[in-house]
């Protein structure tokens, strides 16, 4: 790419110019499919961490689909939630508290108990 950059710009200057024009082409072209591959990413560790099908990020490439992806995403109950619910349903129904560690006594009330 160099050598050709170098060959057109000491012959002929609008070659030199279409060159140019290229090699930008060239960079930009592979700093938008990084930047696509990072979006794809970023998507993936969250479909994954909601509790869905993480093949599921790849519908963020697709321009109406990635739209209803975020509604379904924003209003519907994830499996992960679904999952902790039940889990807290089951603890509750065993005699147990809602949450663990949640059998807090309070102190006793009385004066302050000194050391001597």
């Amino acid at each position: 790419m160099i050598e050709l950059l170098a060959q057109s710009s000491s012959s002929d200057p609008s070659g030199a110019a279409t060159a140019a024009i290229a090699a930008f082409g060239l960079v930009y072209a592979i700093f938008v499919l990084v930047m696509i591959a990072f979006y794809v990413f970023i998507a993936y560790m969250i479909v994954k961490r909601a509790g869905y099908n993480p093949w599921l990020s790849l519908l963020i490439l697709v321009p109406l689909a990635n739209f209803i992806m975020l509604l379904i995403f924003a209003f519907s109950d994830w499996p992960v939630q679904r999952e902790n619910a039940a889990l807290r349903a089951q603890l509750s129904g065993a005699g147990g508290a809602p949450y663990p560690g949640t059998t807090y006594a309070p102190p006793p009330s009385g004066p302050p108990m000194t050391t001597s």
